[in-house]
């Protein structure tokens, strides 16, 4: 059947001949790789198959889970379609942040110095992105905080938790948990 029963507006149907006449380089070119790394493989006396990201879904959908990465790199070919996902376990998320800036100070929009340069990266034992851990015994901040420190000088810290900042903890309350490696990490459920 002709394009010109299915789509009336006459922009819209050029618009969709073009690109259905578009060349397909890049598929081919992540195809001839895929193929290029499985011949490879193969010479090494490895069990290699293909499968097609049609079955891929196929699996997935028949067992009904939600559309994810991670889903879809266990569902892939023939041992795809029996697949058991606890629906309460957690995925650990890993999420890249960094570990700051090397910039030593903020210019101003011509390229003037406008801060002082940098102060020690560690205060009291803690880097600022540490997660840690706080139980302040008693006043205002009373209770327990774990999350992402941010430090001052003075050696009091912002924690930033899953819940909101707390502000001015003092270092005496709190206890590294983890150090800064440039990653934050949660814990999520499937969705």
């Amino acid at each position: 059947m002709p394009l010109s029963d299915f789509v009336t507006d006459k922009k819209r149907a050029t618009r969709i001949l073009a690109g259905s006449k578009a060349p397909l380089k890049d598929a081919a070119a992540v195809n001839a790789t895929r193929y290029a790394i499985g011949s490879k493989l193969k010479t090494l006396g490895l069990p290699v198959t293909f499968w097609s990201g049609g079955r891929t879904k196929r699996n997935r959908c028949l067992q009904g889970y939600p559309k994810d990465h991670w889903i879809d790199a266990d569902c892939v070919g023939e041992r795809g379609s029996f697949v058991f996902l606890h629906p309460h376990a957690g995925i650990l998320d890993v999420t890249a942040k960094g570990r700051g800036s090397r910039q030593m100070c903020r210019v101003d929009k011509y390229g003037f110095p406008r801060t002082s340069a940098k102060s020690a990266a560690r205060i009291k034992g803690f880097q600022t992105g540490d997660i840690v851990k706080a139980v302040v015994p008693n006043g205002k901040k009373r209770g327990t905080h774990f999350g992402r420190v941010a430090f001052r000088a003075s050696g009091s810290f912002n924690i930033a938790s899953s819940t909101g900042t707390v502000q001015g903890i003092s270092h005496k309350y709190t206890r590294i948990m983890q150090r800064l490696d440039g990653y934050a990490y949660a814990i999520k459920a499937m969705t």
